[in-house]
């Protein structure tokens, strides 16, 4: 699994698999690429900032202390 994010469109690509996708659906701040096999292989974050923030925020807060310590590091 690969992430790439690109600070200046805000979108955090994630590559699943390295297969070749067929076709792909936008779900709100989503875009996800599917195989012949209806398989995700790609998903874009749009908003990405946004989109960590808050699933940050549902973590329990021993975890978001853990993830912000090794952010810091």
């Amino acid at each position: 699994m690969e992430y790439k994010y690109d600070p200046e469109s805000n979108i955090l690509s994630i590559a699943i698999s390295n297969k070749q996708f067929d076709y792909a659906e936008e779900m709100g701040d989503f875009i996800v690429h599917f195989d012949k096999k209806k398989k995700t292989v790609y998903i874009e974050i749009l908003n990405a900032n946004t989109f960590i923030k808050k699933a940050v925020i549902a973590l329990p807060k021993k975890t978001q202390k853990s993830i912000a310590g090794s952010l810091l590091t």
